[in-house]
């Protein structure tokens, strides 16, 4: 006999969750089926652990005894044993890429509402004169990267099931930007359901869950639970290279970055920025256990953001901008006998939500609370990681705020300064101001470039700009 709705009703007793009930004789046979089919889907015999250490309570981080500074590879070698590891590291990279094994991969399950946008973020305009989209950078990117290859690279695109019919659309519509479509594979991350401060479940209209994706972590297992780790390994697909939508600046794959990856044998390599200043919102690298682990910037005490080393450098200096590298083994390896998780983060939200009347309210305070996982939770599962320091002005420009720190305005400055910084290295100045900030507009196409030193397909050589001018190369 099939599951009715009034049949969950003593599951959602035993767990004080019978009110998400209260309408359900007023909704008709597919809103009850809608209602049905997510209240089946819950997980709950973790809900009450949820309730009790995310909900009830705001988790307090122990600082592990033993917590040190993770060690890392330097933007430069140290000595000549390391210069000749970057070197086959960069020749091993291209062999990869050559060779089919590695896809991109790409966690786009937001939306721009921050941004005062409407759609998928992958879908909000970043080129400075172009307008292009962040999904068309990154196309274009991997069309680059691709020629360069001799192959295609294959794109696994992580949405979220609020923007995953978007998102094929709008790809459809543009025709893949120039992609082959069976480059492209889209699937939606999972949800969590939404909590009231005394731990009920929230419905957002009398006959849905409030539900929300259940974050960057649930990368990992809607992986396998989509088929997309089954494809890559069909594909012969063995490093997946892991970046998030918000960031045009960031190398979709890295030769170099792949290169360490396969030589160290790392089950899940990172990249690292030097952190700005001690209190910047950005995980930092550390060591607990004999294991790798970020620790949230909100979580390292004072005493330690503030610490130096005998050189005057912060000593937990190695920042996360949330660029990866995974083994498809690795992914493969935590979904085996399906009960792996990672552990949850909370986040007090204003939620809407339907009330005890049936009415729907929106909230003007935080009402509730969110539920996700994040990605770099899987450090401490990994046999082996490594952490690769980059240069923060060639990959890391995030598009995280209307104005301000991490806006669209800093995104697209740090892209015209790095396309000025390559312009400049092929004996073309643009003109700038007194403080030194560019005077012009520029923008190269990701279809021009894959890295700093690929610009000898640019035709420059009677290239002239002045002060005001808009220099495109489409």
């Amino acid at each position: 006999m099939s599951t009715t709705l009034e049949s969950l009703r003593p599951l959602l007793q035993r767990h004080g969750q019978e009110h998400l009930l209260r309408f359900a004789a007023q909704l008709d046979s597919a809103q009850q089926a809608v209602l049905r089919d997510q209240l089946s889907a819950t997980e709950w015999d973790a809900l009450a652990g949820w309730v009790r250490d995310y909900v009830l309570q705001a988790p307090r981080f122990e600082v592990p005894a033993d917590l040190a500074p993770a060690e890392f590879y330097p933007l430069q070698p140290r000595d000549a044993a390391e210069a000749d590891l970057y070197r086959r590291a960069v020749a091993t990279g291209w062999d990869l890429l050559r060779q089919g094994q590695v896809a991109a991969f790409t966690v786009a399950g937001g939306q721009g509402t921050r941004l005062g946008y409407e759609g998928p973020k992958g879908t909000f305009p970043i080129g400075p004169l172009s307008g292009k989209t962040l999904f068309q950078w990154f196309a274009e990117s991997l069309h680059r990267w691709g020629e360069r290859a001799g192959r295609p690279i294959p794109w696994y695109i992580m949405t979220s099931p609020m923007n995953d019919a978007a998102t094929r659309q709008f790809f459809a519509t543009h025709h893949h930007f120039g992609l082959a479509a069976d480059q492209v594979t889209f699937f939606p991350q999972g949800t969590l359901p939404a909590f009231d401060y005394q731990g009920r479940l929230l419905l957002a209209d009398p006959g849905q869950l409030a539900l929300a994706p259940d974050g960057h972590g649930g990368s990992l297992k809607a992986m396998a639970r989509s088929g997309a780790l089954a494809d890559m390994a069909r594909r012969g697909i063995r490093h997946i290279s892991y970046f998030q939508v918000d960031n045009p600046l960031v190398s979709v794959v890295n030769p170099y970055f792949l290169g360490l990856h396969e030589l160290t044998g790392a089950e899940m390599s990172n990249r690292s920025l030097p952190k700005s200043e001690p209190f910047e919102k950005v995980g930092a690298f550390c060591r607990s256990g004999g294991r790798l682990m970020v620790v949230e910037y909100s979580d390292l005490p004072r005493e330690l953001a503030v610490a130096t080393d005998a050189q005057g450098r912060l000593r937990y200096l190695a920042g996360s901008p949330a660029i990866h590298i995974l083994a498809r083994s690795f992914v493969e390896r935590l979904n085996a006998g399906g009960a792996f998780s990672l552990p949850l983060h909370r986040a007090e939200k204003k939620i809407p939500y339907v009330d005890d009347q049936g009415h729907i309210v929106t909230p003007a305070k935080p009402n509730g609370i969110k539920l996700e996982a994040f990605v770099f939770d899987a450090l401490p599962l990994a046999e082996r990681a490594i952490v690769v320091e980059a240069w923060r002005d060639d990959e890391f420009g995030p598009v995280k705020n209307a104005t301000g720190v991490d806006s669209v305005a800093s995104s697209q400055r740090l892209l015209q300064e790095r396309f000025a910084r390559w312009l400049q290295a092929r004996g073309i100045a643009l003109p700038r101001d007194g403080a030194g900030a560019l005077a012009c507009s520029v923008e190269i196409s990701p279809r021009h470039w894959v890295t700093a030193d690929d610009g000898q397909q640019l035709s420059l050589a009677n290239l002239k700009v002045a002060p005001g001018a808009a220099v495109s190369l489409p």
